[in-house]
């Protein structure tokens, strides 16, 4: 605490084994993992409500950031050894595992990998088993991030990922984000955004076996991590709740963070015998 102004130091995000991360808050372990194209921040407000009662670490998936930025191509098990690297470095013990949209592929694929180190899973705004024509448009998407189309993907983007209440009330919130999206390293970008397309498919026959405890969470306006999506992926899971949001879109951790921390909150405080009843 500062002896001047009587306000608490905030944590500052560092670097380690080349991933930036930030950790507040003291508590169970909580580890959070962004969206394609965005980075830690994205957290900002759910992660002030979790640290109240839990201890928060959040990073920058590699190719986004300030985490390492290596040369593509990039596979789904680059992003698992990251995740395996920065608990390792951290020296975190079992933890709980937030993953929204190819944050959610990550989280999948991590808690098949090392499935004694996570505790509870929850899958925000998480794609599952594309369709063709889906999986076609994803491709589309990669080809003109890497035709020098990326300025009109992300415009495009947004007005898919936020409700129009939203985007009318909240118009700094948007561009924010649209700022921050006109940063990425687009080889990067472009390199992860073809892992984002493919995971699913990779991860569709394997999720049967992973036995932790999920709560799946979408929007049911989510044009891309569909409410059907979500249906398909938490009856997938061997022990899943699902949850999906009325009226919510993409971005739900920026528009509906307390609503969002609530669901959280409550589902990874449930008592086991309670997450396994409530998923029969």
């Amino acid at each position: 605490m500062s002896g001047t102004t009587g306000q608490i130091e905030m944590p500052q995000p560092r670097i380690i084994g080349g991933s930036r991360y930030l950790i507040e808050g003291d508590g169970p372990p909580v580890v959070l993992i962004h969206g394609v194209g965005m980075d830690l921040t994205m957290w900002d407000a759910l992660a002030a409500l979790l640290r109240r009662s839990r201890r928060v670490i959040r990073y920058d998936m590699q190719g986004h950031g300030q985490s390492e930025k290596p040369a593509g191509p990039y596979r789904l098990a680059d992003f698992t050894r990251q995740l395996a690297q920065l608990a390792s470095d951290l020296d975190l013990p079992a933890f709980d595992l937030v993953g929204f949209s190819m944050g959610g592929l990550v989280a999948q694929a991590y808690a098949l990998h090392a499935p004694d180190r996570v505790r509870r899973l929850v899958l925000v705004n998480t794609v599952f088993n594309r369709t063709p024509a889906e999986r076609q448009a994803i491709d589309a998407r990669v080809n003109e991030v890497r035709n020098g189309g990326y300025a009109a993907s992300v415009d495009a983007a947004i007005d898919r990922w936020f409700t129009p209440a939203f985007r009318a009330g909240h118009p700094e919130s948007v561009e924010a984000v649209r700022r921050h999206m006109m940063t990425n390293d687009l080889e990067a970008y472009a390199a992860a955004y073809a892992v984002f397309g493919s995971a699913d498919a990779e991860l569709a026959e394997r999720v049967a076996a992973i036995h932790q405890p999920s709560l799946v969470i979408t929007g049911s306006d989510d044009q891309r991590s569909t409410a059907l999506m979500a249906h398909a992926l938490a009856i997938s899971l061997p022990v899943a709740r699902l949850e999906i949001i009325d009226g919510q879109r993409h971005l739900t951790p920026l528009e509906v963070p307390a609503h969002l921390a609530g669901s959280i909150d409550r589902f990874l405080s449930l008592p086991d015998q309670q997450v396994a009843k409530a998923a029969s």
